[in-house]
């Protein structure tokens, strides 16, 4: 046994009770579905009898019937409360759908036969369409619990056979006369009601096996779907721990806090810690996916001063834009201070992603813009480069995941692809939308508009929390 199939529920354990259960919850549900389709036939067929034979008992009829419908709501109402191990409710349940669908029938069958009484002999029309239109329905809407309709069937067939057999017998006629027309029409209506029952039948049972097998499929996707996350999480949670062993070992390195670095390994060494630096990066993005997809990604709350989000996302970044040597300004419109609600470390982590995705695709001397203003009851947090743009009829790939667009056939920028998409996430998961104009050769800007927050309480608004060191890193 895989662990994938020791993971999905036993099938066979009651499962005779649990695909009972099931067609009693589809029976009761079309039940309630055709309730006012039912009490429109019903109440037709009252009035047009009641007017041309005994309105007396076409009221004692159409109150018999409302009696079933109202005890069908109760018992359609009780279903959905029942589970598959309440064996003695289910059987109850049974009991009861049969003794009304019984009595339903029996009105039906007895005022059908009533009325063709009080006719004479071979005219019959009206009764005997009364109760092909009533069979119909039952071959149609009653196959989700055969029990139900077979006995609705046979006891509109043995109605059928009672009022043309009467007429046989009091008549005796030859073979050659209508009344035997009629029953053996009768016989034929009785053989074509029993063929759609049961093509309506198969068709139901066959869509429950497609069911069946849509659950299970489900459910062994969702089980690898879960070992896989499980096996990305610990893979990157043990990764984790000897690349920052590595990391900080190539920084104290390149620092020459062990002693100066031979000039032929400089480049080699650098190489390597900036490769560390990627791989962490991935990793920690990883994580983050990782995090958003199980619904544990933790969020810290907070009333965030605005400008110093930027100045603080500029001053963290400063060194990242340095190194690809473009110059970042800071563009903060308005003297008004300005809140939002959120997480400092994340929305930094947001700005992080933009400004590294700028710094990336500038070109060698630019300059990259972070800023803010306010517009109306939002504040928009933008950072905008002179870089190569992004082409039209991109947008759906800068916010996919493990995605990378460069427009340009000589620059090629490294990142895991993941860091707009994180950035969509946590920006959403606020209230806010993330999105960007650009324009190919000439510069993109990227932009967050977040609602501004309440700031009566005064004592709540503290300075953005420091960056954590992957955040910076590019994406």
């Amino acid at each position: 046994m895989t662990a994938i199939d020791a993971k999905l529920p036993d099938r066979d354990t009651g499962e005779p009770e649990n695909r009972l259960l099931q067609n009693i919850k589809d029976y009761t549900a079309m039940s309630f579905a055709l309730l006012w389709q039912r009490q429109a036939i019903f109440l037709a067929t009252t009035i047009l009898t009641g007017f041309f034979f005994d309105p007396i008992n076409a009221l004692l009829f159409y109150g018999t019937i409302l009696i079933c419908e109202v005890q069908d709501l109760m018992l359609a109402k009780r279903v959905p409360r029942l589970r598959p191990d309440q064996h003695k409710a289910i059987a109850m349940m049974v009991v009861w759908i049969l003794l009304n669908t019984i009595l339903s029938a029996t009105a039906i069958c007895l005022y059908a036969v009533s009325v063709a009484w009080k006719q004479p002999t071979g005219g019959h029309f009206t009764p005997l369409f009364f109760l092909f239109a009533a069979a119909l329905f039952a071959a149609m809407n009653n196959h989700q619990f055969v029990w139900a309709m077979i006995v609705r069937l046979a006891m509109y067939g043995v109605s059928f056979m009672v009022i043309v057999v009467k007429d046989i017998w009091v008549e005796r006629p030859d073979l050659s006369s209508e009344l035997w027309l009629h029953f053996f029409t009768v016989i034929f209506v009785m053989y074509f009601l029993i063929d759609c029952s049961l093509v309506f039948l198969k068709l139901y049972r066959k869509n429950l096996e497609q069911l069946e097998k849509l659950k299970e499929e489900h459910e062994r996707t969702k089980a690898a779907y879960i070992a896989k996350t499980q096996f990305i999480s610990t893979v990157s949670h043990e990764l984790r721990t000897p690349l920052t062993s590595i990391k900080g070992s190539l920084d104290l390195i390149n620092t020459g806090a062990l002693g100066e670095v031979p000039e032929s390994m400089q480049n080699l060494i650098h190489l390597a810690g900036k490769n560390s630096e990627r791989l962490a990066s991935l990793i920690n993005d990883v994580l983050d996916i990782q995090k958003m997809e199980a619904g544990e990604m933790n969020y810290r709350d907070g009333i965030i001063d605005v400008h110093s989000l930027v100045r603080e996302a500029i001053s963290c970044n400063l060194g990242y834009v340095s190194a690809h040597n473009v110059e970042i300004l800071e563009d903060i419109r308005g003297d008004e201070e300005v809140f939002i609600k959120g997480d400092s470390s994340r929305l930094l982590q947001v700005l992080a992603n933009m400004i590294s995705n700028a710094a990336k695709f500038s070109f060698d001397g630019g300059e990259i813009t972070v800023g803010c203003e306010k517009i109306g009851e939002n504040v928009r947090l933008f950072v905008k480069d002179q870089g190569i743009g992004i082409p039209k009829g991109s947008r759906n790939k800068v916010f996919d995941r493990f995605s990378q667009i460069d427009s340009s056939d000589e620059r090629h920028a490294g990142g895991t692809g993941l860091g707009m998409n994180i950035s969509k996430e946590i920006v959403e998961h606020f209230g806010g939308t993330i999105d960007y104009r650009s324009t190919l050769g000439k510069g993109t800007e990227f932009f967050i508009e977040l609602p501004v927050a309440d700031t009566g309480d005064s004592r709540s608004i503290g300075r953005a929390h420091s960056l954590h060191p992957w955040a910076a890193q590019s994406k």
